[in-house]
């Protein structure tokens, strides 16, 4: 399967006649979109001209995949581990008819969404919790706490976008949650069940999984002041 991260891999194969390590910021589902990615690369040669090496992967990566910035860094750094936080974004359309033009990167959702409620909702989810309702973590020994900075849903022009910033996210998290706002916009979820939703540590208790196309990582930060940001 074709991904991004295999795609700018094999095209710095190309430029340095070496499989380069590289790590990317965050992990995304078959289907979710990125604006504001990072990645680290690593055994790169001394002499780098970063700005030719962004030039020649947009050259080769477009038009599918575009390179906004190339910087040098400390050795240390990771694009994964140094980062602070990540922040995803995922779309609805709120029409009664679907618009072909946004169907690769929104849900289409017929009727109104009660937004006030998903509102009330999501304020019950921030905070440092136990995610396990949420999604799940390929470790199972490991930990589902993560820290939601920043969960908000508005409407702006028929979107119905909903954000959310974390330390980081466990798989599919951000669409679970999403699934279980949309149950609430619809009438079919009170938002003071969340409490117990987080308290079950149970998937079956949380709502759907949304499809994964109205979901995007919109940005990623590092404790330097810089982020991997795009607005959407």
């Amino acid at each position: 399967m074709r991904t991004v991260q295999g795609e700018v891999e094999s095209a710095l194969s190309k430029l340095f006649g070496y499989a380069p390590i590289t790590y990317g910021a965050g992990r995304t589902d078959a289907g979710v979109h990125a604006l504001g990615q990072v990645m680290s690369v690593h055994d790169v040669p001394a002499d780098l001209d970063v700005d030719k090496i962004k030039d020649s992967l947009n050259g080769m990566c477009a038009p599918f995949i575009a390179v906004s910035s190339c910087r040098t860094v400390d050795g240390q750094w990771h694009a994964r581990f140094s980062a602070r936080s990540r922040m995803y974004a995922y779309a609805i359309l709120e029409a009664s008819v679907p618009d072909p033009f946004l169907a690769g990167t929104t849900l289409w959702h017929p009727e109104p969404l009660d937004l006030a409620a998903m509102t009330e909702a999501a304020g019950h989810l921030l905070g440092p919790h136990d995610f396990s309702s949420f999604g799940r973590v390929a470790d199972p020994s490991a930990s589902a706490e993560r820290n939601l900075f920043e969960l908000q849903c508005e409407r702006v022009d028929g979107i119905v976008r909903i954000t959310a910033r974390a330390n980081a996210f466990i798989q599919q998290m951000v669409r679970s949650i999403v699934g279980t706002l949309v149950h609430v916009g619809e009438g079919r979820r009170s938002p003071d069940d969340m409490p117990s939703t987080i308290a079950a540590r149970d998937r079956s208790a949380a709502g759907p999984v949304a499809a994964p196309h109205g979901l995007c990582l919109v940005a990623v930060e590092y404790d330097e002041g810089w982020s991997g940001a795009r607005r959407r």
